[in-house]
């Protein structure tokens, strides 16, 4: 079960503090039921921030916007192994319209990655502290006072504690967020109703993949000309429930020779891993080279090319 560093307790409990229960120092992020701060602001009245008059049961809504939303260098997905920490940088701009107390030490700002919708969501991956922001224009009008920050961070993705197989693949959205506790004890606030909140949900992401590994051997070495080479490998995944790699079944794999002196891989044949995940195939070795499989990936595991083994031909 994760549990959040003491540092970021109150972006963890804000949800929950605010029903009104008694939460932990730090709250377990897969427990079920556990909610996020950026819930909050589908209850959240749409008012203004003048709105501390709204209902003593609901935060009332910041006047902040999101835009320019990256995750990942907008790259399209994320790999996560069986025990490493992923960190996954994000960044955003965060408009604010009248609202004070942006640099208060109780403003917190974030991104999540979550799937299923966003009332309710089947899984949830955050950062273990909350996004920087830095003010990059702040100008008045009849309007009032409109502040432009750049806001960065990390999803931080511990595969030991927040994932499931199931999980994998490209069903995540993210979601931008914002709380103000303006004074409030996070983890029992005497006012809720003096707590705002913002939040753009389903917003793209993202895959979440189960990193792949692939291998392979090719004998004998050496070998004379036109006799056959025994190449044999095996494609594995991350299982995130054993936490260990597992062959991936029944998936297609290329055999591909690059000659000594070139660059470029060419695909020989096509076979399909076994029930463990091995491949084995012959081929007629013609001249010195390098022997590898390749794995063109699928929605739940990235792409992945082995090393080449050399063989050399007699």
């Amino acid at each position: 079960m994760r549990i959040r560093v003491p540092a970021a307790a109150a972006v963890v409990c804000g949800a929950l503090a605010l029903t009104g229960a008694t939460v932990p120092t730090a709250q377990a992020a897969d427990t079920a039921g556990a909610a996020r701060p950026w819930q909050l602001a589908h209850s959240a009245p749409a008012t203004g921030k003048s709105a501390f008059t709204a209902s003593a049961a609901e935060p009332y809504k910041l006047a902040v916007t999101f835009s320019n939303v990256k995750i990942a260098g907008n790259k399209s997905a994320v790999s996560v192994g069986t025990s490493a920490i992923v960190h996954v940088p994000y960044s955003f701009t965060l408009t604010a319209t009248n609202v004070d107390g942006l640099t208060d030490d109780d403003f917190y700002v974030g991104l999540d990655l979550y799937r299923g919708s966003a009332s309710s969501p089947t899984a949830d991956l955050y950062g273990d502290n909350a996004a920087t922001c830095s003010v990059t224009s702040s100008t008045s009008s009849s309007e009032g006072v409109v502040t432009v920050e750049t806001c960065k961070g990390t999803v931080d993705i511990y595969p030991k504690y927040d994932l499931h197989n199931s999980d994998a693949g490209t069903s995540w959205h993210s979601v931008a967020w914002a709380v103000a506790y303006n004074g409030q004890n996070p983890s029992n606030p005497a006012d809720v109703s003096k707590i705002g909140t913002a939040a753009r949900t389903g917003l793209s992401s993202p895959a979440v993949q189960r990193l792949s590994r692939l291998t392979t051997n090719a004998a004998p070495e050496p070998v004379k000309k036109g006799k056959t080479v025994t190449v044999t490998g095996a494609l594995t995944r991350a299982n995130w429930e054993t936490h260990k790699y597992a062959g991936y079944t029944g998936q297609k794999v290329r055999l591909q020779f690059r000659k000594k002196g070139t660059s470029v891989y060419k695909t020989l044949k096509t076979i399909s891993s076994d029930s463990h995940g091995n491949l084995k195939t012959t081929y007629k070795a013609t001249a010195d080279g390098y022997w590898r499989y390749s794995f063109a990936g699928t929605s739940t595991t990235p792409a992945v090319s082995a090393a080449g083994d050399y063989v050399d031909v007699k």
